[in-house]
């Protein structure tokens, strides 16, 4: 039987609780509401929980391979710009997104085609060539310098999360540690950041004990839901009706990805095969969707519900890791690899098939920003109140190049950002610009980050 709650414990840092677990709760109103009223006589809630403000929450979105750049890169700039061809799944949400276009990484000119862009995506600073451990990425990377600023005020300092594991050995052919392609999260530049690539490890990581086990008997699998439905009628019950509306679309979008990763499983499936043409990735563990499509989709939901509960307020996600041999069969009129087919020699078959692969990349972007847009937070929702940086470590992939990055920031960073345009940086300008402006839209204020030299300007 859970804990009565009482009314003193009603804040922002709410779990909804049930025989140990503990289930985060979204941002609610009705219950900043009773906090107001009793924070005089208890502890009540501090920080943003104080101002009745939700936070602000960032992630960092990576894709490898860079994108045919005629077909992304918008043909003007400003508010009355028209979306490329690439890029058109986001016309319906053209007031919620801004198009970065110009900003380069220098440091990354004097690597080779990969290693030394994709390891320094978030750091923006040369990166050691070496095969063996005396690694470096030139720096603290912008989500960990988020992190040990604001990772004390959740249950996760920082959430990154992936599809494929770390890839160890050398690239004889460029001499590079092929740990250089699995990473964009550095703690320190010579501690990268482990990526949680199957969606039932996030799952506990975030709600605790919900889908423990022993072993790898998906027999004993009990949802989480189970423990905590006593404690949320409680609590459902002192709630506005707007709110109870807000908490059973909640739990609803936390049943769901239980039963997602509940029947991956149970229900292994054999889409893996077709999904790869790289023997260097492994098959799916118990609880990971063979569908490359549904891992996908399940863990930016997962990031998502973390970035709901507050559990977290910045995350990454690597959609592959960099030299991945990541198959797209499943889209029509795609055959081969991503990486191979990102060396398109200007031959137009290929070049037709990658343009396809960077569309669909930006579909998997749009359906996440769609969810974050539905669930009403504060005065706006969970969108309005984040920084969501999509992009690649290069521009053309058949020229390895660092300049032009493709890159496009959604949401409005709880009112600071204003959206609705494509800004063309003119000159060498670095991406960590944009970084220095998203690290000071976290009360971060440093005079400089990686290369920076400036914040972006009209952002």
């Amino acid at each position: 039987m859970p804990k009565r709650i009482t009314r003193s414990q009603f804040d922002r840092r709410r779990f909804l609780r049930g025989s140990g677990v503990l289930l985060g709760m979204p941002f609610l109103p009705s219950l900043a509401r009773a906090d107001s009223t009793t924070s005089s006589q208890d502890q009540g809630p501090t920080g943003d929980e104080a101002t009745g403000k939700p936070p602000l929450r960032t992630a960092f979105l990576y894709f490898p391979n860079g994108v045919w750049e005629k077909d992304w890169v918008p043909t003007s700039t400003g508010t009355e710009y028209e979306l490329s061809p690439t890029l058109k799944p986001l016309e319906h949400l053209r007031d919620d997104v801004t198009i970065l276009s110009g900003l380069d990484k220098m440091h990354s000119h004097g690597g080779d085609g990969h290693y030394a862009k994709t390891a320094n995506f978030l750091t923006g600073m040369p990166v050691a060539k070496t095969t063996g451990k005396d690694i470096s990425s030139g720096g603290i990377s912008v989500d960990q310098l988020i992190a040990s600023h604001r990772g004390k005020q959740t249950p996760l300092p920082s959430l990154e999360l992936g599809t494929e594991p770390v890839i160890s050995g050398i690239d004889s052919n460029v001499g590079y540690t092929r740990l250089y392609g699995s990473h964009i999260s550095w703690q320190t530049p010579t501690r990268p950041v482990a990526k949680d690539i199957n969606p039932r490890v996030v799952y506990e990581r975030l709600f605790g004990k919900g889908l423990q086990s022993k072993g790898k008997d998906t027999q004993s699998y009990q949802n989480l839901l189970d423990y905590v439905l006593e404690d949320a009628r409680q609590i459902r019950g002192k709630l506005g009706r707007d709110d109870q509306f807000k908490m059973d679309e909640y739990l609803d979008a936390v049943r769901a990805v239980e039963q997602r990763i509940e029947y991956a499983a149970k229900h292994p499936s054999r889409s893996w095969e077709q999904s790869t043409n790289d023997a260097s990735i492994p098959a799916p563990e118990s609880g990971t969707p063979g569908d490359f499509r549904e891992h996908i989709d399940v863990m930016l939901d997962l990031m998502v519900l973390a970035f709901q509960t507050d559990s977290t307020r910045v995350a990454t996600f690597m959609f592959a890791n960099d030299v991945s041999g990541r198959g797209f069969s499943f889209l029509e009129g795609v055959r081969g690899g991503h990486h191979e087919l990102s060396h398109h020699e200007n031959k137009e078959e290929k070049i037709q098939q990658y343009q396809r692969i960077n569309y669909w990349h930006v579909e998997q972007f749009v359906k996440m920003l769609d969810k974050m847009k539905a669930i009403p937070e504060g005065e706006g929702t969970l969108l309005d109140n984040s920084m969501i940086m999509f992009g690649s470590s290069f521009s053309d992939g058949n020229r390895h190049d660092p300049d032009n990055l493709p890159i496009v920031l959604a949401g409005h960073g709880g009112g600071t950002i204003r959206g609705g345009q494509h800004l063309a940086a003119q000159g060498q300008v670095p991406i960590c610009n944009l970084y220095l402006s998203m690290l000071r839209r976290h009360g971060i204020d440093l005079e400089s980050f990686g290369d920076s030299n400036a914040e972006i300007a009209n952002l």
